[in-house]
């Protein structure tokens, strides 16, 4: 009997020293990485940053069991350099030799990053990670000039991802498919895609393929481009506008479920809420502000995808979420009609994206861990997305010389801990026109020229509708502007104090002579060295 009992105690022990095991190795398995890029997404436009008229649940659980950043930036207020500079921890503006990365990649772009470079994506594959993208790509493809004709490589597998799909380059522009890894989704070899150029005569003998069209606009959200391809009927018959965000959502789902316990990094860019604004049916009505907003639901119910994807699979405690957007909201048709319902898209920043002031650029950054980030804390740290590249070779011990990790640094404190002294003391920043690049360094925002340097549509109801007029419109107060335009008496260059004036009512560049002489030799600097 003694025996047996003995027998039974050493057996508990040995099972007790079992499970103790297994818990040690899941606790230092490497971290799963998620990162959720949003199109477009202002300041304003999460009930967590103060919406109203929208409501996200998903999105604001992730702030209220995480970290809440109020102090963050896209490294561009422009899509395409703004995601250079997601990948590459390198400033887009000192891109391609110092020629600079402006606008969003053209039709026939060729691959914006060397296959040389490190990229985000290179850092978690050099680890053992299973890597994946899913949504908009606009970083173009080939070498030169793409054609579009198959293989579409170089392209994302150069750059660290196993595995992609999604959008070429933006949901307005063509060629209204998706593409998978080097090749068109659903492209038959029999009618391969054939781009007819920018421009395709209208006497063409190759005729453009009629593809879904949008419901006329501005119901559903402004300027989409027309087709420039002819062929590839079964590709185009595979995208649909209304279903691309339900589509991301189920192909980043279904990813994760194959891991099989491997440790992976998804990246999932997506097309909400750029224009047009395109919501499944079922989120059509559903906000307080339009489309708009309707497509911030959408976008909403896909980060609630991805969470009960993590917690069903026993995934959710060894998982970083970080959940972040492109640049700041534009006040195109579909934000001109949230606006006249109530909604503030920028919240009570002064301007919209491509311009270089606050609503540009100062974008919502969100990041959670369980139990490794602290619920529901908020910083006001300086961060950028640029910075994702030191930080995630920071969480996955990747040893980054000092010409890989470029211009990003290390937040990783700034996610886990909490930090007494600033991580980084500046940031470089771009807008559309490279006049106005421009420098942060601490509360200090110096602008070296007048105006936004971003789009200059003057009127209510213009798709380009923004800086000035629009400043004006919104009831936003700066004073260098006066009934929509710059004064005449106006600085000729501009700095903030955006600790007691985040908002930018005030310029205060013949203030601070000393501040200026400083911040301007310190741009100075970075352009001498493009």
């Amino acid at each position: 009997m003694a025996v047996t009992t003995n027998l039974k105690n050493y057996l508990l022990a040995l099972v007790c020293c079992c499970f103790a095991f297994v818990g040690s190795v899941k606790a230092n398995d490497p971290p799963n990485v998620v990162l959720i890029f949003a199109d477009d997404l202002g300041y304003g436009d999460l009930g967590c940053y103060g919406a109203t008229k929208v409501q996200t649940p998903n999105i604001d659980r992730l702030a209220k069991q995480g970290r809440r950043f109020t102090d963050a930036h896209s490294c561009s207020a422009v899509c395409t350099p703004s995601r250079y500079g997601l990948m590459t921890g390198q400033y887009p503006a000192l891109a391609q030799g110092g020629k600079g990365i402006w606008g969003p990649a053209n039709m026939e772009c060729e691959l914006l990053i060397d296959t040389d470079k490190t990229t985000m994506a290179d850092v978690f594959q050099s680890k053992g990670y299973d890597t994946a993208g899913f949504g908009k790509w606009h970083l173009g493809f080939k070498k030169r000039k793409n054609g579009w004709k198959l293989p579409l490589s170089p392209g994302p597998n150069d750059l660290g991802f196993d595995y992609f799909f999604g959008v070429p380059l933006v949901n307005s522009a063509p060629p209204y498919a998706f593409f998978e890894n080097a090749g068109i989704y659903a492209g038959d070899a029999d009618d391969p895609l054939k781009y007819l150029g920018r421009k395709p005569k209208k006497d063409t003998t190759t005729p453009l393929t009629p593809i879904p069209v949008t419901p006329e606009n501005p119901k559903h959200g402004s300027n989409r481009v027309r087709n420039m391809f002819s062929g590839g009927v079964k590709a185009h018959q595979a995208y649909d506008d209304f279903q691309v965000g339900t589509i991301l959502a189920e192909r980043s789902v279904d990813w994760i479920k194959q891991r099989d316990g491997n440790p992976f990094f998804l990246y999932l860019a997506t097309t909400n809420i750029h224009h047009p604004f395109t919501p499944a049916e079922r989120f059509q009505g559903t906000s307080e502000c339009g489309l708009y907003g309707d497509f911030i639901h959408e976008l909403d119910w896909m980060v609630g995808e991805i969470l009960n994807c993590l917690e069903q699979e026993g995934l959710a405690d060894n998982t970083m979420i970080i959940f972040t957007s492109d640049n700041g909201g534009m006040f195109n048709n579909g934000g001109q009609t949230a606006f006249k319902q109530g909604h503030k898209q920028n919240g009570d920043l002064l301007g919209n994206k491509f311009g270089i002031w606050e609503g540009g650029h100062r974008v919502p950054m969100i990041a959670w861990w369980p139990q490794r980030i602290e619920a529901g804390s908020v910083s006001d740290q300086l961060i950028s997305n640029v910075d994702f590249l030191a930080t995630f070779a920071a969480l996955t011990k990747f040893d980054l010389s000092e010409q890989q990790r470029a211009n990003s640094e290390n937040m990783l404190p700034a996610l886990l801990d909490n930090p007494d002294t600033p991580l980084r003391q500046q940031l470089l920043l771009s807008p559309y026109r490279e006049s106005h690049v421009s420098l942060r360094s601490g509360k200090w925002m110096y602008i070296p020229a007048r105006g936004h340097g971003g789009f200059s549509g003057k009127t209510f109801g213009n798709h380009t509708f923004a800086g000035t007029a629009a400043a004006e419109f919104l009831g936003k107060e700066n004073s260098d502007i006066a009934e929509g335009k710059i004064r005449k008496d106006a600085l000729s260059a501009q700095l903030y104090d955006l600790v007691a004036d985040p908002n930018q009512t005030q310029n205060v560049y013949q203030d601070h002579p000393e501040i200026v002489e400083t911040m301007a030799a310190e741009l100075r600097r970075y352009r001498a060295a493009k």
